[in-house]
């Protein structure tokens, strides 16, 4: 049971259990919310705001963060729930706790620590590091590129240095997508949306499913994070969501497609490193700030502005991508 359709040739049957995983983490995160917020008000886990950013954030000093907490509850649990337990379900979940643990520890040290850099950047990677290299040792995956409109290419042991990167990358890319109300939670419930039709379309029904829970989950923390936040999911929520984005593309081989449908991700990823290349090496910044978020924040775009001009963005990437693998399968 589930519902079928065919785009341009191609069948997908998307399972009851995904839109019943999507109803799930939905319903969890939104029960979640009310209890969790008092706690954290409670325990003062309260976001420090970079004096750097743009002032109009200042406002926001104080506001629970570890939102996280409430996104892996619902996405995990609904999950468990309603998807097939396979060897594969549970490498995703491996690549999506691994990455929530290690974004717990760094909020952890900046709120009840206050120290409010976190972990090192080099710490961070090691563990990022540490997550992908475990899945390409242990992962027992095949070394196959999707291609559009081509056959598979066997990348050799290249797929295991595209693992890493593609992991790394993907939860590096979301993290940084992480700075306005409602930014992260939205653009990764279009982007899962979207694999969610890929994976039924692949014959990957449990991942179908996780990325069902991750939009339902992300759709109710909407309710808590949409301006003005009463909550940030923090690094605890988008190193996870990062996670669950890097495991779908490199679960099903489709690395290409994920960099299409994770457009915007890919853009904020992009800006932060045009701008430390370009001020490093002359002295000039491309943007008024990074990620580029911000420097249409500093242009004059209202921040729900900005949030829905991205989530647009999103969509229609997720549209072009969804139609790329359509037509190149």
């Amino acid at each position: 049971m589930g519902l079928e359709f065919t785009l341009a040739g191609v069948d997908i049957a998307l399972p009851m259990n995904a839109l019943f995983a999507l109803a799930l983490g939905f319903i969890l995160v939104l029960g979640a919310g009310p209890v969790l917020i008092p706690q954290l008000h409670r325990l003062k886990f309260g976001q420090s705001i970079r004096e750097e950013g743009p002032q109009s954030h200042q406002a926001k000093s104080g506001t629970p963060t570890m939102g996280g907490l409430m996104i892996i509850l619902g996405l995990v649990l609904a999950t468990l729930v309603f998807a097939q337990w396979t060897l594969e379900l549970f490498l995703a979940l491996f690549v999506v706790v691994g990455h929530f643990i290690l974004g717990f520890i760094d909020d952890y040290i900046k709120v009840v620590k206050k120290q409010n850099l976190g972990l090192k950047a080099r710490q961070k990677f090691l563990g990022q590091l540490i997550i992908a290299v475990l899945v390409a040792v242990y992962g027992g995956l095949q070394n196959d590129l999707w291609i559009p409109f081509c056959e598979n290419i066997d990348l050799g042991f290249l797929f295991y240095f595209l693992l890493v990167f593609v992991m790394v990358g993907t939860t590096n890319a979301v993290n940084l997508t992480d700075g306005l109300d409602g930014l992260a939670s939205g653009t990764v419930a279009v982007a899962a949306f979207f694999y969610m039709l890929v994976c039924a379309a692949m014959g990957k029904p449990e991942l179908a499913v996780l990325s069902a829970a991750t939009v339902g989950a992300c759709l109710g923390f909407l309710k808590f994070n949409y301006h003005p936040a009463k909550i940030f999911m923090g690094d605890t929520g988008s190193l996870a969501l990062g996670g669950v984005m890097a495991a779908v593309g490199i679960l099903t081989h489709t690395e290409i497609l994920l960099a299409v449908i994770g457009f915007v991700f890919v853009c904020e990823a992009l800006s932060v490193i045009i701008q430390v290349i370009s001020f490093q090496s002359t002295g000039k910044r491309v943007f008024l700030m990074s990620p580029v978020h911000h420097h249409f924040e500093l242009k004059g775009w209202s921040e729900t502005k900005v949030v829905w001009v991205f989530w647009t963005v999103g969509f229609i990437a997720g549209v072009a991508g969804l139609a790329l693998f359509v037509l190149g399968a």
